[in-house]
Order: structure tokens, then sequence, then C-alpha cells
């Protein structure tokens, strides 16, 4: 009933979709501005830079998750770093969220990677309560740091 699978170049509009199903989800709709051909250019190109598992449950697309892959400097080996899962709200319940953990956690054992690392919004409980329940550990020692837009090129600008 469940299928995953590497995504191939034709799945970047369905990929874009579950991006902007997210955002909904995590109530920012408008904040994506991505489009198909970044995906397609980050995903499928000669050297990708981003991986998508994709998540189909009896031939239908139900979710994916799209990752990549960070770096431990103190282990000296990488390990995956997870953009985002998603599952659609009506294929929810069958376990693919659970599958996608699995076959990522699976991939970094395989490879001999160290870590599966990812955020979660602090105010999703039953996500918070769901990655424990499969072993994560949330880290609320650590806070992320961002720079974008106007204050990432002033930062950029700003070098002597």
């Amino acid at each position: 009933m469940l299928t995953l699978r590497p995504a191939v170049a034709s799945d970047a509009a369905q990929i874009l979709q579950y991006v902007r199903d997210l955002a909904e989800f995590e109530h920012e709709p408008d904040a994506v501005v991505a489009t198909e051909a970044d995906i397609a250019r980050y995903a499928f190109s000669e050297h990708p830079l981003i991986s998508v598992t994709m998540a189909e449950w009896k031939g239908q697309p139900a979710g994916f998750a799209l990752w990549f892959l960070n770096f431990s400097t103190w282990e000296g080996r990488p390990g995956i770093y997870l953009e985002d899962l998603f599952v659609r709200p009506a294929f929810r319940g069958h376990g693919i969220g659970k599958a996608l953990l699995q076959e990522l956690a699976a991939t970094a054992v395989r490879e001999g990677w160290t870590r599966f690392v990812w955020n979660v919004l602090d105010w999703n409980e039953p996500a918070i309560e769901f990655y424990e329940s499969h072993g994560a550990r949330v880290m609320r020692e650590w806070l992320t740091c961002r720079v974008q837009g106007l204050a990432l090129r002033r930062l950029a600008e700003s070098r002597e």
C-alpha cells in the first residue's frame, strides 16, 4: 500500500505543491516564493543540493521528505538535515510519516552518517510528541539563527 521512492524530475510540481501545503499548515501560505524551476534546479541538476523522498499510498501522492546533507565537524562525518516532512491530511494515520523518518534514518545508517536533524515549530505539540515517540530529542538548548533578505545583503556588504 505504501511506496517510498526517490523523487524524479517529473515530480517537481508535486514537490512544490507539498511545500505550499506545508506552508498553509504552518500558517504561512504566502511565504512560499519557490518555483517548480527552483525545485528542478536544486534537486535534479548534475550536482543536486537537495534530495526528496516521495511517499505514495495505493499509487496516490501522499507526502514527501525533502532533505540534504549537513556536516559534524566534531564527528568528522555528514548527517541528514530534514528540511520538510509533509503527509497530506487525507493520508495521515497510515504510518507514512513514520515510514519517511525510518527511510531517512536507514539511509544515514547505511551510509555511515552520524546524525539525523530537523526543526519543529514550538507550537506543533502533536509533531513534537510524534518525533519524541520515535527517539528524537528536542534540543531546546539550541536556538536557530537566521539571516535573510535585507539583513543578509547588509551582512554581505559589510565585508571590508
